[in-house]
């Protein structure tokens, strides 16, 4: 059993920078982390995953080159670096554990969730 906790979003303008962190409670380093997105009246989207040894990340479209997903199993700990960011950008964003190393950019693969943390940018 995995509880996720996520923290560091908030108000912010476009092109500024955030970093979304999740703790863990229970052990993490056996599974894939992935960052889910929500934005209102939309359905919840993938960001960004990494495997639970860092070796793969995966990133959606709309975020590669802006975004960094990174972990630390020792600290049981997983982030989201956002940059230049954008107003479309705003959203929920969701931690996530999966036992999975494949198919980790779908949402159904992943059994443990956050609560949320919610990012707001700015024009």
């Amino acid at each position: 059993q995995v509880q996720l906790v996520e923290s560091g979003g908030g108000l912010v303008q476009a092109g500024g920078s955030l970093r979304l962190s999740c703790v863990a409670s229970g052990r993490l380093s056996t599974y894939s982390v992935g960052w889910f997105r929500q934005a209102p009246g939309k359905e919840r989207e993938f960001v960004a995953a990494i495997t639970w040894n860092g070796a793969n990340k995966y990133y959606s479209d709309s975020v590669r080159g802006r975004f960094t997903i990174s972990r630390d199993n020792a600290r049981k700990m997983g982030y989201l670096q956002m940059n230049s960011l954008k107003p479309e950008d705003t959203a929920v964003y969701f931690c996530a554990a999966s036992g999975a190393v494949e198919s980790i950019r779908v949402a159904t693969m992943y059994a443990y969730w956050g609560q949320g943390t919610h990012v707001t940018v700015s024009s």
